[in-house]
């Protein structure tokens, strides 16, 4: 005769599941979408995972206005209180490893690579936190002129920057492109992997909770065809990184949008692309403008 299952057991089959729906993160809170739309996300076998927010033309708005507000204040900061703020990022990613792993082996149908992508996406963290206090210094300049001056060019940040992120590596390829942007003062408006935006949702949470300035990340979740657009028009965003975009046509008319106020665009990474592989800063460089000022000697 079969054993009856213990009481405790039963009564956790009987539970209902807790279904989740995330929100945007905009300005430093989690808002749900002007829409109330939703759509669920789903693993790479197909099993409901959580229901995530989708997007609109107002909320990309909101998410430009806040990374504007956000703007001055973070790219005032020391380069040296910039590397701080984003080196205890590192730390906390790593708190949440495990969990990052599971979204990214659910996400991505592998559980084997999920691990080192999620080592490599914190390591690479830090390597760009690094980069914050030594950017000015590599590739800044004393340039030599006729007379007497002093002649001295330093990168300074560009602005607001919307970004597309990676579609197939949707925590390590996110990191690949947030990170060089906000790094050298730039704040930024992340559109997620439509089909994979659970790490970078809980990468907000991360974000939330660590001392980075409200808005100077915001994330949008649903659509790229959708949001993307609004974002290439708007006259205050001042680049475009289409790391993400896939539909070479969707992608030309984002670069034509772009044209209206001369945003600097990075153009789409190839899908065979590997974000493994060992960064360098020219990412960093795309999106900062050299500041050139001339100094009498003896003054």
């Amino acid at each position: 005769m079969a054993e009856e299952p213990p009481a405790e057991t039963a009564e956790h089959a009987a539970r209902l599941a807790i279904r989740k729906t995330y929100k945007l993160f905009i300005g430093g809170a989690f808002p749900r979408s002007e829409s109330g739309r939703s759509y669920p996300v789903r693993s790479a076998s197909g099993d409901f995972m959580a229901n995530a927010a989708l997007a609109s033309r107002k909320d990309a708005r909101d998410a430009v206005r806040a990374a504007r507000s956000a703007f001055a204040k973070w790219s005032g900061a020391t380069a040296y209180n910039r590397g701080q703020i984003l080196y205890r990022i590192a730390e906390m990613l790593e708190g949440r490893r495990a969990q990052f792993i599971d979204e990214v082996a659910a996400a991505s149908g592998d559980g084997v690579s999920a691990a080192s992508e999620v080592d490599a996406a914190i390591d690479r963290w830090v390597w760009y936190a690094g980069w914050s206090d030594k950017i000015a210094q590599v590739h800044g300049a004393a340039n030599p002129v006729a007379g007497p001056y002093f002649n001295l060019s330093t990168p300074e940040p560009t602005g607001v920057v919307a970004i597309v992120a990676p579609a197939e590596s949707s925590l390590l390829g996110l990191v690949s492109v947030v990170a060089p942007a906000i790094v050298p003062g730039n704040t930024v408006v992340v559109v997620a992997s439509e089909e994979r935006p659970l790490p970078a949702v809980t990468l907000t949470e991360v974000l939330a909770t660590s001392d980075l300035p409200g808005g100077v990340v915001n994330l949008l979740t649903g659509r790229v065809a959708e949001i993307a657009p609004w974002l290439a028009s708007h006259m205050d965003v001042d680049a475009l990184d289409l790391a993400g975009v896939r539909d070479a046509g969707l992608a030309t008319d984002l670069e034509i949008a772009a044209a209206e106020n001369l945003k600097r665009v990075l153009r789409p990474v190839p899908a065979s692309s590997d974000w493994a592989a060992d960064p360098d800063v020219q990412r960093m460089l795309t999106f900062m403008e050299m500041k050139t000022a001339w100094h009498p000697k003896g003054i």
